[in-house]
């Protein structure tokens, strides 16, 4: 949003997605109530970074006490696109993923989601990320030059899926890994190419259904939303030169209050 992705919008509350304690409920809400304990997302992704945010109700869901609220509050941007994009995919048991761009938000719970569903996955990182990927059971292979050839000795008999999460070129030179870009090539970050390459964004689900599903994940142990820095909300400005300019490893998250 800052960098004008989403257009111009003018002064806005940053903050996509929270986890907290229900303090009111809207009209016409049900399966919540005040003193709930909750995870979700805002409604026109802004507002979150206050002592008190909107969540829209049809996309947040209740923490289970197992899962801490900096754990949960990760979930729903970040994990729910993985989701929904390895659903889109629906591929089967052995078969294998390319993630393009693994080492980020999106591309690490994407590995993990698909490991844990059966998948064989390669993915793509600078080599800061490679060990990383490679705890969390994909096979790492660095970008630039020569891209094509490592994907290939990482994967000799063939990619089935290609997830981008990197766009531009980076996704041109993988494109073609795909026999059927319509049912196996999706991106989140360059939508107007991926569809003159016959692929597709990712439509999201946003609902109750998938956060429960990922905190279960999250609970059993299946899946790690993998923060690595916390920071009191004084220190905002910090926290966000730190993800935009490349040097988190993990979620950073800000504790408001």
């Amino acid at each position: 949003m800052r960098e004008g992705s989403y257009g111009t919008v003018g002064q806005a509350v940053l903050g996509r997605e929270v986890a907290g304690t229900v303090t009111a409920v809207g009209e016409g809400v049900t399966g919540f109530a005040v003193g709930d304990e909750v995870f979700g997302g805002c409604p026109g992704m802004v507002g979150g970074w206050a002592p008190e945010a909107i969540v829209t109700a049809s996309f947040s869901a209740h923490r289970p006490g197992e899962v801490r609220p900096r754990d949960a509050a990760v979930l729903p941007v970040a994990a729910g696109t993985a989701w929904d994009a390895l659903n889109e995919l629906d591929l089967p048991e052995g078969a294998t993923l390319l993630v393009n761009g693994a080492g980020g938000g999106v591309g690490i719970p994407t590995v993990q989601l698909a490991r844990a569903r059966g998948l064989r996955v390669v993915g793509t990182a600078s080599p800061a990320k490679h060990a990383v990927l490679a705890r969390f059971g994909a096979i790492p292979v660095a970008y630039g030059d020569g891209v094509l050839d490592r994907v290939r000795a990482a994967a000799p008999d063939g990619v089935d899926a290609v997830f981008d999460m990197a766009g531009g070129e980076a996704l041109r030179t993988v494109a073609p890994l795909v026999a059927d870009p319509a049912r196996h090539l999706r991106s989140v970050s360059d939508k107007d190419l991926v569809a003159q390459l016959g692929g597709s964004n990712v439509a999201r689900d946003r609902s109750t259904a998938v956060l429960e599903q990922l905190a279960r994940l999250v609970a059993a142990g299946a899946l790690d939303p993998l923060v690595t820095d916390v920071r009191p909300f004084d220190d905002a400005p910090a926290a966000l030169r730190l993800v935009e300019e490349g040097h988190s490893l993990g979620k950073v998250v800000i504790v408001v209050g």
